[in-house]
C-alpha cells in the first residue's frame, strides 16, 4: 500500500466565490493518478498548480453540472495539442460519453469526433456496482441533486486507500454508505446554516457527523457563507492548493 496524496485544485462553488476554482481533486499514488470531477475551470487550475494533465490516468465525474464536468473538452483538447500518449479513461454516470460529446460540440464545433491516440475510453458507472477506472476501483451511489444531472456520490479506491466523495447533494443516507470505512470523506458544504435546495450545509453535516465513519472529513464546494466562517469543528476546510497525505 503506497501513500495516497489528495490535492485540492478546485474547492469553490459554481460561481467562483472567493476567486476559487470549481470542483477538481487529484488523487495520486504509485499506481496512478485520478482526477475527481473536472469543472469548467479545471485545466487552468491544473496548470496553475503545476500539474501536467498528461500524467493523469483517469477522470471520474460525479454528475452533469458544468462546474463538475465542463472542463473535460478543454482537458481533451490540451492532450491533443500537447501530443499526449498516455491512455485516458473518463468515467461518470450513464450517458457520460454522450454528455461529453455534446459539450464538445457546443464549445468546439466539429472537434468531438477528432481521432485522438490516447482515447478517451468511457466507462459508465452503474449505481452500486464496482467499476475498474484506470488505476482505481470506483463505486457510484445515487444522491439527491438536480433532476437530469444523474448525481452520484463516489467511493474511489486507489492503492489500497478508499476516498469517499459526496458530489453535490442534499442530505441522504447514501452518504453514510459512501463515507463508510474511508480514509477521507470529501463532502460538499455550500453554506454554514443557510438552506440551499439540493445542497449540504455545515449544520446538516454536524447533525449527521457520528454516522459518517471516516478517518478524516474534508469540506469542499464552498460558497460565500462558508468562506467567511473559515472553521467547522471536526472537519478540514479545503482550499485551492490544499494537499492531504494519507499513509
Amino acid at each position: 500500500m503506497s501513500t495516497l496524496r489528495l490535492q485540492f485544485l478546485g474547492s469553490g462553488d459554481a460561481f467562483g466565490s472567493g476567486g476559487r476554482f470549481q470542483a477538481c481533486i487529484l488523487a495520486s499514488a504509485d499506481t496512478g493518478r485520478v482526477l475527481i470531477d473536472c469543472g469548467a475551470s479545471s485545466l487552468v487550475a491544473l496548470k496553475h498548480a503545476g500539474v501536467e494533465p498528461s500524467t493523469i490516468d483517469a477522470v471520474v465525474v460525479s454528475h452533469f453540472h458544468g462546474d463538475h464536468f465542463g472542463g473535460i473538452p478543454f482537458f481533451l483538447l490540451d492532450g491533443q495539442l500537447t501530443k499526449r500518449e498516455r491512455a485516458l479513461v473518463i468515467a461518470g454516470p450513464p450517458g457520460i460519453d454522450t454528455r461529453v460529446r455534446a459539450a464538445f460540440d457546443a464549445l468546439f464545433p466539429g472537434s468531438a469526433e477528432t481521432p485522438r491516440s490516447f482515447g478517451p475510453r468511457y466507462v459508465e458507472l452503474e449505481a452500486g456496482r464496482v467499476a475498474d477506472v484506470g488505476p482505481a476501483r470506483v463505486t457510484a451511489l445515487a444522491v439527491r441533486h438536480t433532476a437530469g444531472t444523474e448525481a452520484h456520490g463516489l467511493r474511489v479506491e486507489l492503492s489500497g486507500h478508499v476516498i469517499g466523495y459526496s458530489g453535490d447533494t442534499a442530505w441522504t443516507d447514501a452518504l453514510v454508505e459512501i463515507a463508510a470505512h474511508t480514509d477521507a470523506f470529501i463532502c460538499e458544504c455550500l453554506s454554514m446554516s443557510k438552506e440551499i435546495p439540493l445542497h449540504l450545509n455545515a449544520a446538516a453535516i454536524a447533525q449527521h457527523r457520528r454516522s459518517l465513519d471516516t478517518r478524516r472529513l474534508i469540506l469542499t464546494h464552498l460558497g460565500p457563507e462558508m468562506l467567511k466562517a473559515g472553521h467547522v469543528p471536526g472537519a478540514t476546510i479545503a482550499y485551492d492548493g490544499l494537499v492531504v497525505t494519507i499513509e
